[in-house]
């Protein structure tokens, strides 16, 4: 993954932050011509885009008519990162977002993903029954808010940002021209 090489090679804290990414879409989702209506978009052409700029990075994306609410996946996220393993569950969920069109809003594809993380299915579902990480989320959604974030995902150096799923070499630019340092090399 590009951010495991970037944090390889920059001395750099990866923080997610989550995002409202449409917000109001209720559990069992919503088709995408559904989630658009009223707005001048050609759903092919954006798909075509999208599909051609993830096989151009390498990441996984199928052709999906639905589109789910991530707010669940965001609260058992902020578990899954107080437990050491936020990035593989962020990893985890977006392929079962993305590239198998599963369900994240569901509770027991969820926890499913959880499990298959390494992550006690048990806990996990106790933590979405108790919605004990809603504050988590509801403050990053403050901070996305409060740095005008509009799009996902949006990667912040200080006060710069840059939108959308870019190459390595697009990012470790940023990076260079936002002051990071570069690791030393390890013998």
């Amino acid at each position: 993954m590009r951010i495991e090489r970037l944090r390889k090679n920059y001395v750099i804290e990866v923080r997610w932050t989550a995002f409202p990414l449409h917000p109001d879409t209720p559990e069992g989702g919503l088709t995408l011509q559904e989630l658009f209506r009223g707005r001048p978009i050609d759903l092919n052409a954006v798909k075509a885009h999208l599909k051609q700029v993830a096989d151009e990075l390498g990441l996984p994306l199928a052709d999906r008519e639905r589109t789910f609410n991530s707010r669940l996946a965001q609260e058992l996220a902020k578990w899954a990162e107080s437990r050491g393993k936020g990035g593989v569950f962020h990893e985890a969920v977006f392929r079962a977002f993305f590239a198998e069109g599963r369900n994240i809003s569901n509770v027991d594809e969820l926890v499913a993903i959880a499990k298959s993380t390494g992550l006690p299915e048990n806990e996990a579902r106790s933590v979405l029954e108790s919605r004990k990480f809603r504050p988590a989320v509801d403050s990053d959604w403050l901070r996305s808010r409060e740095l005008g974030i509009t799009a996902v995902p949006t990667f912040v150096v200080g006060r710069r940002a840059i939108v959308g799923a870019q190459p390595y070499e697009v990012l470790e630019q940023f990076l260079k021209t936002s002051g990071v340092k570069e690791r030393e090399a390890e013998d």
